[in-house]
């Protein structure tokens, strides 16, 4: 936790007693407020207390599972209800994420029995220069290896997993069985036909060749398409149904009647900011991830593994 975090939580606690001791105290001498205005301050003291408390300690410490199902037009009858597990920005080392939380993400996604597994990238939490690295790719790849679906683990990279060293990581994914897609694509055969991953390079850190890396993926099959930066999804081609991205952590804060406090992305705002987005024929999925990155809150976006099911409309 930041310094100047605990410091303030001090602070606030310091004042909520101060004031609590004015409620409290005998009625011997003028006080600055009527008794009811003290009461009322110490009462929303108390509740900010408590909403730092949950947004700090509580909610980024949640891990749930939440089930959604898109529905794509011609989307082939043999891969209908296609079950994916998507995970993103696990920060592995960071806050709340340590060796035996990385195994409990596991353990619930394989409970889930999905088809596929796909990461959406940020598994660094630190890039061991500006910030310490608390655990390496040498560390959480054997806890990943365990991750189980019938079809394969695939995965592409973040930009913090760049930012650290994205060879680095993609090896150690790589010797744990996980496949990682870097303008890459690959071909999954089952149900007696042919499916497409297509994994596409982090926009902020990767140049960019999105039409030439699909423009090489044969038509024969769907194709489903992994980024980590929501934001490419307008330049992805029309025959691709459907884009899976991580990244904007659903901006880790979103206060109810206000929304949320800071944009999740520079170029696109709030428009990718979590879940089920479509347009122009074309959709796309955005996970609001694991972990939590620069400050160590999540208020109103609960960690999350999610279940996608696939279907044909």
């Amino acid at each position: 936790m930041t310094v100047s975090f605990l410091i303030a939580v001090a602070v606030l606690i310091g004042i909520v007693l101060f004031l609590f001791q004015q409620v409290r105290r005998p009625n011997r001498g003028r006080s600055p407020w009527p008794k009811r205005i003290r009461i009322v301050l110490v009462g929303l003291l108390l509740l900010m207390a408590g909403l730092v408390f949950w947004g700090f300690f509580i909610e980024p410490n949640r891990l749930i599972v939440r089930h959604e199902t898109i529905q794509i037009a011609e989307w082939p009858g043999q891969f209908n209800n296609l079950r994916i597990a998507a995970l993103s920005d696990i920060h592995a080392g960071g806050e709340f994420i340590d060796q035996q939380k990385l195994r409990t993400i596991v353990e619930r996604t394989n409970a889930l029995q999905p088809e596929l597994i796909a990461i959406m990238g940020d598994f660094i939490a630190g890039d061991g220069r500006r910030h310490p690295l608390r655990m390496t790719p040498e560390e959480f790849g054997p806890i990943l290896k365990e991750l189980r679906a019938t079809l394969g683990v695939y995965a592409v990279l973040g930009n913090h997993d760049w930012w650290y060293d994205g060879r680095h990581v993609r090896r150690a994914l790589e010797q744990n069985g996980i496949k990682v897609l870097d303008d890459e694509w690959v071909k999954v055969e089952t149900r007696g036909t042919s499916l497409y991953l297509v994994g596409l390079a982090d926009l902020w850190t990767r140049p960019q060749r999105i039409l030439t890396t699909i423009d090489q993926v044969p038509r024969d099959g769907p194709i489903i398409a992994l980024t980590h930066n929501p934001d490419i999804f307008p330049r992805l081609p029309n025959h691709v149904p459907l884009l899976l991205a991580g990244h904007t952590h659903g901006a880790q804060v979103r206060l109810p009647f206000i929304g949320y406090v800071v944009e999740p992305s520079r170029m696109s705002g709030e428009r990718y900011a979590r879940g089920h987005v479509y347009e122009n024929g074309r959709h796309l999925f955005v996970t609001t991830g694991i972990g939590t990155s620069i400050v160590p809150v999540r208020f109103g976006v609960t960690p999350e593994i999610v279940l996608l099911t696939v279907k044909s409309q």
